[in-house]
């Protein structure tokens, strides 16, 4: 099926731009009319696997980070969060929850637990030393 409206964002992975990117992918969601806590979980969900990019992907470096939205008919919207950075070893165990390599003390190794419970669906593909790519899908119910 062919997306009705998609959008491609690419930035560096800063700090600073986590918040941009949460936004940018919540107001674009916006025009399939999402209730409030929609809205709140979806930026919720781009905000972590973004954070991500940023804390795990480029540990001691900067890089890109692309996110592609697609919304389709039927209120399906698919999201992808692309880094170049150093991929992930296990990804079965990189989702367990709290689970996390970085410093215990910050990190809650709770990312991709909050992704599934916010999603409907959550896949990452990885390859150690070519980047992560996590792929989300919410379906934006339908109001009368």
């Amino acid at each position: 099926m062919k997306a009705s409206n998609h959008i491609r964002l690419t930035f560096p992975s800063r700090s600073a731009n986590e918040g941009f990117a949460r936004i940018a992918v919540a107001a674009f969601a916006s025009q399939a009319d999402p209730t409030v806590e929609e809205i709140s979980e979806i930026k919720t969900a781009v905000s972590e696997a973004v954070t991500n990019s940023i804390v795990h992907g480029y540990k001691e470096s900067f890089g890109p980070i692309t996110i592609t939205a697609r919304l389709y008919e039927g209120g399906r919207l698919t999201i992808t969060i692309k880094d170049k950075g150093e991929g992930i070893d296990d990804i079965k165990q990189a989702m367990e929850p709290l689970f996390t390599t970085g410093n215990e003390e910050e990190r809650s190794g709770m990312g991709f637990t909050i992704m599934e419970t916010f999603m409907d669906k959550v896949k990452v593909h990885s390859r150690r030393g070519s980047g992560t790519t996590v792929a989300l899908t919410k379906y934006i119910k339908a109001r009368p």
